[in-house]
């Protein structure tokens, strides 16, 4: 009798499920928090980013640590698929800027509970219980042992995320169990993660969304590290927002950099030049610090002022041209010096894992004990927000159920 257990019910958990149900004898999911897909609910602001539209090779170069290792995975159950799954079990779906694709109600809820009807079939038992460890005999799996007792089974996946968002349940088990069964677990540190910055200016502008940005880092060498164009968010401690979570999985904490948001980059130095002799000619007569409202938000105008050492109640029309081509630079290459990362616990994702060298990608069975599967964030793969860390998760759980099945 084939009875594969799944530790873990996020998105790998869930779909692994699902997956293994189809073919297998029985399919025991145990997973410790009370509501399942905790993590899921909270994913993409409350809205769940199920997947990207990218072209596959593009969504495998959309993974910064081990892309290449989900090859066979994200060929077997493509970012497709998992559209047409969702849909198949009544969820609509849209894509939005970036090839974002959201639920059309933009609700992760209903991804939720979509997703459980996936998995919850006659042949799935839920168990709600912290799993202890995993039983092994003779190098294959045997089972888990929880508080409760020993849970026969000769398939165990493990699904239990990273160590991102602890508060869902992500507290690192898998790592634990991963070194129990002798595999390499490569130190975990957080993924699209905020960023603190040394400029007091910037924490003063907490709670400023600017849109249609860019934002470019260089390294001490002052070599281009990673650039991007979206959105991005002034916090309490410095900035976060999609371009700067993705831009965190480029930096490294031990490593200083200097940052560069462009408030224009549909403008080029001319065009911008040009825009700001019309304004300063439009507002001659108003004070620099009013003159500037058609260009940015208000909030961000005292700040550009006194980068720009211009006395802010310095009356438009007697601005210099050498004080305009000050304002203009500021505008292209807005300062910001990089100090660190946020909390892991802040981070959308973890960066480490288990070590993929030591995982059948064809499968994700361990090399190093039958029977034994890892799907999910608690490998050794990150990506992008975008949706590619979530296709990461639907891709190794349905490969790893299947094959679990077999």
């Amino acid at each position: 009798m084939n009875t594969v257990i799944i530790i873990g019910v996020g998105a790998a958990g869930l779909i692994a499920c699902g997956t293994a149900a189809k073919t297998a004898d029985k399919v025991i999911l145990i997973e410790r928090n009370d509501i399942l897909g905790k993590k899921l609910l909270i994913t993409g602001k409350g809205r769940c980013n199920i997947t990207n539209t990218a072209e596959l090779e593009d969504i495998i170069a959309a993974y910064p640590t081990n892309g290449k290792f989900l090859y066979s995975a994200i060929y077997t159950f493509t970012n497709d698929d998992i559209i047409n799954l969702i849909e198949d079990l009544g969820v609509k779906t849209k894509a939005e800027r970036g090839g974002r694709v959201f639920p059309v109600s933009d609700k992760a809820a209903d991804v939720v509970k979509a997703m459980k009807k996936y998995a919850l079939r006659d042949n799935v038992s839920l168990i709600t219980e912290r799993v202890r460890n995993i039983i092994i005999k003779d190098g294959a799996v045997a089972g888990v042992e929880t508080a409760s007792g020993k849970i026969d089974g000769n398939r165990v996946i493990v699904c239990t995320g990273g160590k991102s968002y602890p508060k869902t349940g992500s507290t690192g088990d898998g790592y634990i169990f991963a070194r129990q069964a002798g595999h390499t677990v490569v130190e975990p540190k957080p993924s699209l993660v905020p960023i603190t910055v040394e400029e007091k200016w910037a924490r003063e502008l907490m709670g400023l969304s600017l849109r249609n940005v860019s934002i470019t880092a260089f390294n001490e060498k002052n070599k281009k590290v990673y650039s991007d164009f979206g959105e991005m968010l002034f916090t309490h401690f410095g900035i976060s927002g999609p371009i700067v979570l993705s831009m965190s999985a480029h930096l490294r904490r031990d490593e200083r950099y200097r940052l560069e948001i462009d408030l224009k980059p549909a403008l080029d130095a001319e065009q911008l030049d040009a825009r700001l002799v019309r304004d300063f000619e439009k507002y001659s007569k108003k004070h620099i610090i009013n003159s500037m409202d058609d260009l940015l938000p208000r909030a961000l105008i005292p700040v550009v002022i006194e980068l720009s050492g211009i006395e802010e109640h310095r009356c438009t029309g007697t601005i210099t041209r050498g004080e305009r081509m000050k304002i203009a630079e500021l505008l292209k290459h807005l300062p910001l010096t990089f100090k660190g990362f946020r909390p892991i616990d802040e981070a959308i994702v973890t960066s480490g894992g288990v070590k993929v060298s030591e995982i059948n990608p064809s499968t994700m069975e361990s090399k190093k004990v039958s029977g034994l599967y890892f799907a999910g964030e608690v490998i050794d793969v990150d990506g992008y927000t975008g949706g590619y860390n979530l296709q990461a998760a639907w891709s190794t759980g349905y490969l790893a159920g299947m094959s679990a099945a077999e």
